[in-house]
């Protein structure tokens, strides 16, 4: 016979698994310096003009 799971347990621990990695995505996100925020908006815009700087035209 297989082991008994209490599925409440089971759905809990689900749920805080899910949880926390929504706040690490989040931490990663919202948790940042504006300094942060600005150099990776300007790396973002100057990667997009140099690909639309190479895009072949037909």
């Amino acid at each position: 016979m297989g082991e008994v799971v209490n599925l409440n347990r089971f759905r809990k621990d689900r749920d805080k698994a899910e949880a926390k990695a929504t706040a690490a995505a989040n931490r990663a996100t919202h948790g940042r310096t504006k300094a942060e925020k600005s150099k990776t908006a300007k790396e973002r815009a100057r990667a997009e003009k140099l690909l639309d700087g190479s895009k072949l035209e037909d």
